[in-house]
């Protein structure tokens, strides 16, 4: 069984970008953050305090030694001018991940591993983006890779989000309104040293950047009618839950063990023609079992069958999405069309949770994944909105991150 789930996973193409969390071994699987021991909060913190717990499953059953490697990071998730000894404490990428535990009752072996920043040997020092690699330390193999950012909270956001936009009305599309207050900084030219990004439902491809604002008043960066704050509406997220291994819970319609995986198959679905409200979690998902209880550990394994039944698409490839895909548009995550069944199709291995997911049409040449082919565009879908307004100072070697919000739209 641990074999052939590892040559199951050995199958997938994975990627090498580094913009967002993911996995870069075919045996790392689950990569978790949470921030002050709260789930689905947005991977930010508070330069005046709190922790981020990280934590990852490698599905090799020997216990493997891992050390991690911190680096600080541009807005746009490039490596910064800086020495590590000027963003943090400590030597870094020596320190071993100490805290590991093997899976229990679990058909697939693993070990989970974590680890929490600051800890007694490293603390951070600078705002802005961080980048958490994860090392095999027999090989200085980078396995994985974690982001996160620290902010000061130094200008205030105002923002607003409607379905009445500069394209349409109230038909598939939703515009921000955006103001930055830095009446609380020290900023010599805040058009050019202010840079603020904005994503929709934490979707690295949908970010919006280098915009420039519409009126600038004293303290105030205003950005108003702008065209490049207009996004997709989409639809809301797909739901399903794989909490035990004998038993069909929702949005599941079979299960099955094939004497090596336990599977789960997902109701086949169809290309959404209208609005379907839910209380859906913006993409994210929850590892839990059926009894609740050490999730982290006693959580098994599922390959997880989807299919899409509709015509196949031309000019693009279709994507599964959604926190579990680590965003990416990779090989992994690349539906096959089966002509014969007239239906795209999919199995990913997936730990036992509660999973939103949604399909992205990805045009030939383009890196923005598509909704309004699969899911629909629909105004009132509630969608999460966050902002990072970054700072770059005359002279400075790095970009200091000194604004967050989210903001929900809700009709």
């Amino acid at each position: 069984m641990r074999l052939s789930i590892l040559t199951f996973l050995f199958l997938l193409s994975l990627s090498t970008s580094a913009q967002t969390t993911q996995s870069l071994a075919d045996n790392i699987r689950t990569i978790q953050l949470m921030v002050n021991g709260q789930w689905g909060q947005p991977p930010v913190l508070d330069m005046k305090g709190g922790y981020i717990d990280i934590s990852f499953d490698d599905l090799q059953r020997r216990y493997v030694r891992y050390t991690y490697r911190i680096t600080h990071c541009t807005a746009d998730w490039q490596p910064s001018d800086l020495y590590y000894g000027d963003y943090m404490t400590g030597q870094n990428g020596t320190t071993i991940i100490k805290k590991y535990t093997p899976s229990r009752n679990t058909m697939t072996q693993y070990n989970h591993y974590e680890l929490r920043l600051p800890n007694s040997e490293h603390r951070l020092l600078l705002s802005g983006n961080y980048k958490v690699e994860i090392v095999r330390a027999t090989d200085d193999e980078v396995v994985a890779v974690v982001c996160f950012s620290i902010c000061t909270n130094e200008v205030s956001i105002g923002a607003t989000i409607s379905a009445n936009t500069d394209v349409d009305t109230y038909e598939s599309h939703q515009q921000m309104d955006l103001e930055i207050n830095y009446q609380h900084l020290s900023v010599s030219d805040a058009t050019n040293e202010l840079k603020p990004l904005v994503m929709q439902n934490r979707r690295w491809d949908t970010r919006v950047t280098g915009i420039k604002p519409s009126y600038v008043q004293v303290n105030k960066l205003i950005y108003t009618h702008h065209r490049h704050l207009i996004f997709p509406a989409a639809n809301e997220y797909r739901r399903f839950e794989i909490l035990d291994p004998h038993v069909a819970t929702k949005g599941v319609e079979r299960m099955r063990f094939d004497d090596q995986f336990y599977h789960a198959f997902i109701y086949t679905d169809e290309v959404r023609r209208n609005y379907k409200y839910d209380e859906d979690q913006n993409g994210r998902y929850l590892i839990r079992n059926d009894d609740n209880e050490a999730n982290d550990t006693e959580s098994d394994y599922f390959i997880t069958h989807f299919a899409l039944k509709m015509p196949e698409l031309e000019g693009g490839k279709l994507y599964i999405n959604g926190d579990l895909t680590e965003g990416q548009f990779t090989d992994d995550y690349m539906l096959d069309y089966n002509a014969d069944e007239q239906q795209y199709e999919i199995a990913l291995s997936l730990k036992q949770g509660s999973y939103n997911y949604q399909y992205l049409f990805l045009p030939e040449g383009t890196d923005y994944g598509l909704t309004a082919p699969t899911e629909g565009d629909y105004h009132q879908t509630e969608n999460e909105y966050q902002i990072y307004v970054y700072q770059h100072p005359v002279g400075s070697r790095y970009d200091k991150l000194v604004g967050f919000k989210t903001v929900v739209y809700k009709e």
